[in-house]
């Protein structure tokens, strides 16, 4: 058993400092052109070179707004990670399959992976639709064929399932952010414990994770202790 490692990209600028936060914003709400020079994906590309360097494969889930570049493109193949729809419109069928071809039109393959851009607490962009209805996603990405639905429930423990057709379901991750954690019960040793016992997801943000130097020291220590991979 391993980790499974997600990395949600939410924002193409990062959120610091404030210039980029706003250049994240625009590129969400509006539209501000993917240039790398103004640190388009900056944080993401940080934790590429130390997965590639520890040959940690990884599920990378893509906004509409934060496509990957064809450097991040690059790493991605070097490092046999898998592109996901990180979903944003979820507000039927027709707006989840628009979302989907953007990102297989951008990168030239299909997307066998899915997750939601939010849990339904809070709206995320003027594009974003924020009710969290996972019964839905898993449904239109059989649908589509798709074969992997990874939610976000905050409970670890919560085994996946697999259907009679191969498509899976891990309903819940552990947040390595403690904000979306319960850090007495789900501690980083109960990790290091659990997943060599079931596969769990593991779930970042890596603005969020670089921020906090103890966050991006913990992910590295899991890289080194657990095996980490991505589903067949």
């Amino acid at each position: 058993m391993a980790l499974i490692v997600r990395i949600d990209v939410d924002r193409a600028y990062g959120r610091r400092p404030f210039l980029r936060h706003v250049l994240s914003r625009l590129s969400s709400d509006i539209y501000f052109p993917r240039v790398e020079s103004f640190g388009y994906l900056r944080e993401l590309k940080v934790i590429l070179q130390l997965l590639n360097a520890v040959r940690a494969p990884s599920y990378i889930f893509f906004r509409r707004c934060t496509l990957p570049s064809d450097s991040i493109l690059g790493m991605i193949h070097m490092g046999g990670h898998k592109i996901g729809l990180h979903l944003e419109n979820s507000r039927s069928f027709e707006s989840f399959a628009k979302e989907k071809a953007i990102l297989e039109r951008h990168i030239g393959k299909p997307v066998v992976a899915v997750s939601k851009h939010g849990s339904g607490k809070a709206k995320y962009g003027f594009h974003h639709y924020a009710p969290y209805d996972p019964d839905n996603y898993i449904r239109w990405a059989q649908q589509s064929g798709m074969k992997l639905f990874l939610g976000n429930l905050e409970d670890p423990s919560i085994r996946p399932s697999e259907n009679e057709t191969g498509f899976r379901v891990f309903p819940s991750a552990f947040w390595l952010e403690p904000a979306w954690r319960d850090t007495r019960r789900f501690t980083i040793d109960w990790l290091r414990s659990e997943a060599l016992l079931f596969d769990i997801i593991l779930l970042i943000h890596p603005e969020n994770v670089l921020a906090d130097e103890s966050l991006y020291e913990d992910f590295k220590c899991l890289l080194h202790l657990l095996d980490t991979r991505v589903l067949e």
